[in-house]
């Protein structure tokens, strides 16, 4: 019974999320506001997030959406950057140059363009070469979510994962924004 009540609650559609990640833009502001001081033990915290984030990506189906390869530029290091390079059979150096820029900030280096270059009917072209961020994201199966809860939010408007997760961890929660 419960499979069918997150079926029915679930939003997959990638533009209704934008809609209502926007919508929903100051009330996911102020739940990051209580997250950071109610409470709740980091650990419990994250058992939480990891349980929902076990269920919901369990019932959604990425090679459906891959909004993240259209929107999000994983940050590529060294050991990245080497793995993809030899996949490809060219150099390292080949490789920036065709198809990275440096981006300092991150101390690292992102796919020149969007969506990400090997992005081929919504399936990664190179999967099994693919960069760590790729394999990681939305990242809500690592610790310490209450200290990554900016990124959170700005995933919620880019992967229905992240939006859902988000989204029943408020009911779970029982948060209930004040206006």
């Amino acid at each position: 019974m419960t499979s069918i009540v997150w079926l029915i609650a679930m939003e997959i559609d990638i533009n209704k999320i934008r809609k209502q990640s926007k919508e929903k833009e100051d009330e996911n502001w102020e739940f990051r506001s209580f997250l950071k001081g109610c409470g709740i033990p980091t650990g419990e915290l994250d058992s939480l997030v990891h349980r929902l984030y076990q269920k919901v990506s369990s019932e959604i189906d990425c090679k459906k959406c891959a909004n993240c390869c259209k929107e999000v530029p994983p940050i590529l290091d060294k050991d990245d950057i080497e793995k993809f390079s030899k996949s490809l059979g060219i150099s390292n150096v080949q490789f920036k140059e065709k198809f990275l820029v440096e981006d300092k900030e991150a101390n690292g280096f992102i796919f020149n363009k969007k969506p990400c270059p090997f992005l081929k009917n919504n399936l990664c072209s190179h999967y099994p070469n693919r960069p760590k961020g790729c394999i990681s994201y939305p990242h809500l199966h690592k610790s310490g979510f209450v200290f990554r809860l900016m990124d959170v939010i700005h995933n919620c408007s880019v992967c229905p994962i992240a939006f859902n997760v988000y989204e029943f961890l408020k009911d779970e929660i029982n948060f209930k924004c004040v206006e």
